[in-house]
């Protein structure tokens, strides 16, 4: 038998009543090849809508936020090193992801191939964060960080995994679309929770922390999976397979290369232009340049980030399945984030300029967020299989957009400038560069979309 997930299970094992139900559907909707899928409901669409929200909560906030600031309290005259730490952890979880997939796809369990990844991610997750919250020392909050960036990325992996297993192709834009606003907008919510605490190292860490832990929960109880128990493998597992896992053949997949390439690009400039996103605010709008006096306005910042990407996302997403195209939506998202990334590059202090541009690199990331998730289900390989191994290899892109931009961009800050003053705005002229070239990557070379 092929690792398909829709295998009966093996006779005698047990199942419950909403695993019965389940299965019965799910073979109602199968092929023989296990292609033709009909809608999800609205019960997984809205809890998948709520793991996603509170795992980008507990991830992104102590990105956007908290991790600055304890940065500051324990090495406050080299905040560059906040890039290595953001750098060295996403190079964790680049290698960790297509292997998570493959334990994943091959899972036999009575709760199914995903559900206990998501949980076990969150629980992983908090437990990072609270070693974060007692840090004292760099190379302790490098650990904390690592465990925190596993535990989340291996959970969130694992809805996305769901998704690919679940979703007909008549829904991969429109909850691309949604989950694409949650993306956007949770992150936003995570730091304004966050910086709600400001002052109490635990607060701040564990409050987003208890919100993803307490949605994935939610998620592993209430969105049941088919019993895989019985599902048989016509291979067995090898260190060759193991490894060759890893990568894949761009020639045999190229619709699939060529978005991983464009996303890779898309996300190094989303990353260099966020990493030092607080510390760039207060370096523009505070004469001291300290993250802690601009609590309020990364509040007002967070609010209207909140409104565009959500509208790009929800746009994108609805209006590429509508119309029936993709890859015109990340062109567009390219064009608009360049224009965005280069008004924050040179609008100085003022204040009005700033949100301008940040709302324009906002929108133009819902947009991209949402249509090029969809662009990713339509492009996938091995769909019925494989798509956990795949999914992870995809998530190279961000992984290692996430390892090198910030690696990169500690010392890019220190280009050109002297004293402590820090050059931020060369970051947003590479992002800039960077995500338009991403959207002329899937106009000219991804020829299987629309």
């Amino acid at each position: 038998m092929s690792d398909n997930p829709n295998a009966p299970a093996a006779p005698g094992s047990s199942t419950s009543p909403s695993q019965q139900a389940l299965a019965a559907e799910t073979r109602a909707e199968s092929t023989p090849t296990g292609s033709i899928r009909t809608q999800v409901k609205a019960k997984f669409i809205g809890f998948l809508l709520f793991a996603m929200f509170g795992a980008y909560v507990a991830l992104v906030a102590p990105i956007g936020l908290s991790l600055s600031l304890r940065i500051q309290e324990i090495a406050p005259s080299n905040v560059e090193v906040l890039g290595y730490i953001i750098g060295i952890a996403a190079i964790v979880t680049t290698i960790t992801g297509p292997l998570m997939g493959l334990w994943s796809d091959r899972t036999r369990s009575r709760f199914g191939r995903r559900r206990q990844f998501a949980i076990g991610g969150a629980v992983v997750g908090f437990i990072g964060l609270s070693v974060i919250a007692t840090a004292t020392t760099v190379p302790v909050l490098l650990i904390g960080w690592i465990v925190t960036s596993f535990g989340w990325s291996s959970g969130m992996n694992s809805l996305i995994q769901s998704q690919a297993d679940r979703l007909p192709e008549s829904q991969y834009g429109r909850v691309a679309g949604l989950t694409g606003f949650v993306q956007m907008v949770a992150p936003v919510a995570g730091v304004g929770l966050a910086s709600a605490f400001i002052g109490n190292n635990f607060l701040v860490f564990l409050v987003p922390g208890a919100v993803g832990l307490f949605a994935m929960l939610c998620w592993f109880i209430f969105v049941p999976e088919r019993d895989t128990r019985g599902v048989e493998f016509s291979d067995q597992l090898s260190v060759r397979k193991v490894l060759g896992s890893l990568v894949f053949n761009p020639r045999r997949y190229p619709d699939f290369a060529w978005n991983w390439l464009a996303r890779l690009l898309f996300m190094t400039g989303v990353t260099f232009s966020t990493t030092f996103t607080s510390l760039f605010f207060a370096s523009r709008l505070t004469e001291s340049g300290q993250v802690s006096e601009i609590g309020g306005i990364i509040v007002v910042l967070s609010l209207v980030s909140i409104a565009v990407t959500g509208l790009g996302a929800l746009l994108g997403g609805f209006l590429s399945d509508r119309i029936g195209r993709r890859r015109i939506f990340v062109l567009g998202a390219g064009l608009l984030y360049t224009i965005g990334a280069i008004v924050l590059a040179f609008g100085g202090s003022n204040f009005v300029i700033l949100l301008v541009g940040s709302g324009l690199t906002g929108l133009a990331l819902g947009i991209f967020s949402s249509v090029d998730q969809a662009l990713v289900l339509n492009v996938l390989p091995e769909k019925d299989t494989d798509a956990g191994r795949f999914l992870g290899i995809n998530g190279y892109s961000t992984s290692i957009a996430q390892a090198v931009a910030p690696l990169l961009a500690a010392p890019l800050i220190l280009i050109g400038v002297s004293g402590g003053e820090k050059n931020y705005g060369l970051l947003f002229l590479i992002a800039a560069a960077l995500t338009i070239i991403a959207g002329i990557i899937v106009q000219w070379k991804v020829r299987g979309v629309r």
